[in-house]
């Protein structure tokens, strides 16, 4: 299948901002043409953990503010101070090295103070969406063998509930809950202040479960850590992602995997110490993660730390802290724009702004550029690389493109049975290599052995994505050979809604597709088979109703279609593809 190129998808080039020199590109590598003059072809890694970047950042920038939060500043030395005093006191509940430390909460400092305090005891961290109820929590207790876990103080009953439904030889040792005013000025700015509903959330202090330790108290203890000893080659992070079928598989990156892309990424969007950095993406995400929480640390950026979007608190942040690099889905600039004040908003103050989830329509980046002489540059990644595997260059962005690919990084199409690289145009899947792409899936050596492919020697990440790549090297996502639904960047893996969904007493059989949703780009539908004593008496709100109170919400189903049967094929498969074609086909007509 041949894609032919639209050339309105690409920006003029300007010859003095990007490398023309065909002689000096190989014929694998068309891209290499429009790589940023400004920007060398491959980054260098220091031999060093992540923990490192810290302890850099806040000998060269003590004073410094690492965070700001509702216009409450908290500076490097600071964070350095409280990642080291929590370490200690992990240490003391009986933290070792590689030991996994589950992290639990909405973006606030205390995330970037916890996610390093882990790394500084040797530990990996384990980042759980904070949407996740406690029937999918237990997950992130058992598969990863869980130590402690450190949330927020509204989701320590979740983790409770779901440490009482184990065996007590799974349960997690200690829980560790903060309440996000901990960190809150005592008095917000008119400007900065957050709406009613928002407020009452920061500021709630629900009762915390027996046992649980909180906070301040840890810090207060004044433990000591010992000495750290990983390196770039330990492992650092076990973020975990679903695949088409079973339950979610943990991804291995280590100190080196991650540092790939805090470095790449800082190089690319040109950041630096005078970078002041909107961490607004969920923390817990791999994309959050990387820009909002461990790339700032490199170089001593300001992360100003939002805990929930907010469109008219977004654009007061960026104006008065004069936001520099802002990595967002685009569902975000297409609610800013939809505010009555957007035009109040000063953006003139940034300097990148990025991002992937979603494709960004070109209505909206041609206002961005229209209004405020801003690209917005699409990406690609999974948490499986550790966000950016592909970047658009903001030299030469194209529109709807994945962009090229990062530094170090060797892309290709391919027939997804054959494996036989295609040329320029046709659709196959995409795989990769580079220095960012996992390790591997956690205690899971088939799902590992599945994942990669060796072609001409070298070992290639699988992506499951279907796509093609441009004369010019750029690369376009066509379609996903894995089940999946992108509900305004976040994956939903309609297998593991269907696990939950089958918990529902009158819940006989369901399937899970994708609807289309005018916002979120894609949402979740389920097919339902009700039991025979059910129906009549549970409708579809009440589905959508238990969804909401038994998963993440952005997971919660919300469409539900009762049927008689399922279509099955022969070996009794229950034959989703041919539910989601039904589906499409009413959305074309």
């Amino acid at each position: 299948m041949s894609v032919s190129e639209d050339p309105s998808r690409s920006s003029p080039i300007d010859p003095s901002l990007v490398d023309t020199n065909a002689g000096e590109v190989p014929a694998d590598r068309p891209h290499f043409a429009f790589w940023p003059k400004r920007l060398a072809r491959k980054v260098t890694l220091p031999e060093t953990s992540l923990w490192h970047n810290v302890e850099v950042a806040a000998t060269r920038y003590p004073s410094k503010a690492a965070t700001i939060y509702f216009g409450r500043a908290k500076s490097y030395a600071a964070l350095r101070a409280e990642a080291e005093a929590l370490a200690g006191w992990l240490q003391a509940q009986g933290v070792k090295r590689g030991d996994r430390v589950a992290l639990f909460m909405q973006n606030c400092p205390q995330y970037l103070v916890a996610y390093h305090a882990i790394l500084r005891a040797d530990a990996v961290v384990v980042p759980v969406n904070a949407m996740n109820k406690a029937e999918e929590f237990g997950h992130y207790i058992v598969d990863p063998g869980t130590r402690v876990v450190i949330c927020g103080a509204e989701l320590a009953g979740i983790v409770a509930s779901a440490n009482a439904a184990l065996p007590s030889s799974q349960r997690v040792a200690r829980v560790l809950a903060t309440r996000y005013a901990d960190e809150l000025p005592e008095v917000f700015d008119d400007d900065l202040a957050p709406t009613p509903a928002m407020r009452d959330w920061l500021l709630a202090d629900p009762p915390l479960p027996p046992g649980t330790a909180r906070w301040r108290d840890a810090l207060a203890e004044g433990h000591v850590p010992g000495p750290t000893v990983n390196g770039p080659d330990d492992l650092a992070l076990l973020p975990y992602t679903s695949g088409t079928t079973g339950l979610p598989k943990g991804c291995m990156h280590t100190h080196r995997t991650l540092m790939a892309n805090v470095i790449g990424g800082a190089e690319w969007g040109s950041g630096s110490a005078e970078s002041i950095v909107l961490g607004v993406v969920p923390m817990f995400h791999i994309t959050g993660m990387l820009y909002g929480v461990i790339s700032p640390m490199f170089g001593g950026a300001t992360v100003v730390v939002m805990p929930r979007w907010d469109r008219e608190l977004a654009g007061r942040l960026i104006s008065r802290h004069k936001i520099s690099h802002w990595t967002c889905i685009p569902t975000m600039i297409i609610d800013l724009f939809a505010s009555p004040n957007y035009r109040s908003f000063d953006l003139s103050s940034l300097r990148w702004l990025s991002g992937g989830g979603a494709a960004m329509p070109q209505a909206v980046a041609q206002r961005l550029l229209d209004e405020f002489g801003l690209h917005f540059c699409e990406g690609y990644g999974l948490t499986e690389t550790a966000a950016p595997s592909h970047a658009n260059p903001a030299e030469r962005p194209k529109l709807q493109c994945l962009g090229i690919p990062f530094f170090g990084v060797d892309s290709r199409v391919v027939d997804p049975v054959t494996l036989k690289e295609l040329p320029p145009g046709d659709v196959g899947e995409i795989v990769t290599r580079g220095p960012m792409v996992f390790r591997g899936y956690w205690k899971n050596p088939e799902a590992t052995a599945a994942a990669f492919v060796e072609i001409d020697g070298h070992r290639y990440f699988r992506t499951g994505d279907l796509g093609h790549m441009d004369g010019d090297g750029y690369f376009f996502i066509t379609d996903r050979l894995k089940r999946m639904i992108n509900a305004s960047g976040f994956k939903v893996w309609p297998s593991e809604v269907e696990l939950l969904l089958y918990k529902h007493p009158g819940v006989q059989e369901a399937c899970v597709i994708s609807a289309q949703d005018a916002y979120r780009g894609e949402t979740v539908k389920a097919i339902v088979v009700l039991r025979a004593e059910a129906r009549g008496k549970v409708a579809e709100r009440d589905i959508v109703a238990w969804a909401h109170e038994h998963m993440a919400a952005y997971k919660a189903p919300r469409l539900v279609e009762f049927v008689d049967v399922l279509p099955k094929s022969g070996a009794g498969k229950v034959m989703w593809r041919l539910l989601q074609d039904k589906e499409n086909a009413g959305r074309a007509a």
